[in-house]
């Protein structure tokens, strides 16, 4: 009777010590290394930090009104319907005073899913982030994408914004957020707050902007699911109402911390996901020449 259980301790210690290289791999390196879009029909599968993507479609690198950047990250990609919106929302930036267009930060990657870095959203081709600085000029070269910044819009820690910050800024905000194909904005308190002060007309395209940490240096559009796209998961409508109270808040809380609660669990580690957590059509997107 030992012999056996002598068996099953050794094989439970070499479990045990096995290197990481044996362990599954997560979702993450699986997508991360897929440098094309699956040859399928563009669709949409599972949430915005839960999904993947097929039949993805690249925004240009450079077009008329706009140029993607940080090139070497291959996340120019995203819905049909996203591309569209970019240009669309482009070509009004290239309207505004001072602007040439719009420099697009990350959307996704070719096929999808989560990213090595950077992101828990951005999996299901239906999140853009547009950079803050206004494009002077949009014939940056491959290296001057890399190397260039964009700037930060905030003051005291995103309680407000800085100098910044101009009219052409909420004119192209107030643009984004009227798209009925778009679901959510997401930029810093401040902001938001600056915004609610300031317009004096329809109100109603501010409750699609939602405060969020960080987005100082770009803001995050969030689009709704594609029509007919059956097993894409939209996010809940924004609550009633502008937010703006709720922005301020969020300001309130920032200038003046709440004490932190002694009885608050402790956030727990997220477990990296593997393919098996994802929506079972993601198995056929990674799998697609």
């Amino acid at each position: 009777m030992t012999r056996p259980l002598a068996w099953l301790s050794l094989i439970l210690c070499l479990i045990l010590s096995a290197p990481a290289s044996w362990a599954e791999p997560t979702a993450k390196q699986l997508f991360g290394a897929k440098a094309t879009p699956s040859q399928q029909r563009p669709a949409p599968f599972g949430s915005y930090a839960k999904g993947c993507m097929a039949g993805g479609a690249a925004l240009p690198e450079t077009g008329p009104t706009w140029q993607a950047m940080r090139l070497s990250r291959n996340r120019n990609w995203a819905q049909p319907e996203t591309v569209a919106f970019i240009e669309d929302l482009s070509r009004f930036a290239a309207t505004l005073p001072g602007w040439k267009g719009l420099y697009v930060g990350d959307m996704s990657q070719p096929r999808g899913g989560p990213m090595a870095s950077g992101h828990a959203s951005h999996q299901i081709g239906l999140d853009a982030d547009i950079w803050m600085l206004p494009p002077e000029r949009l014939t940056l070269s491959r290296q001057e994408r890399e190397e260039i910044s964009s700037i930060s819009m905030r003051r005291s820690n995103g309680a407000y914004v800085n100098s910044s910050w101009t009219p052409q800024h909420h004119a192209l905000l107030r643009a984004a957020a009227s798209d009925p194909r778009v679901a959510r904005i997401f930029i810093f308190p401040g902001a938001k707050v600056q915004m609610c002060n300031d317009e004096k007309g329809d109100r109603s395209w501010l409750s699609k902007i939602r405060p969020w940490w960080g987005h100082h240096y770009h803001f995050h559009v969030r689009l709704t699911c594609p029509r007919g796209a059956k097993d894409c998961v939209d996010q809940d409508a924004p609550p009633a109402g502008d937010g703006c109270a709720e922005a301020q808040e969020w300001v309130n809380n920032i200038l003046n911390p709440p004490p932190p609660d002694p009885n608050a669990p402790k956030p727990k580690p997220r477990r990296e996901y593997v393919l098996a957590d994802l929506p079972k059509q993601c198995v056929s997107v990674l799998r697609s020449q």
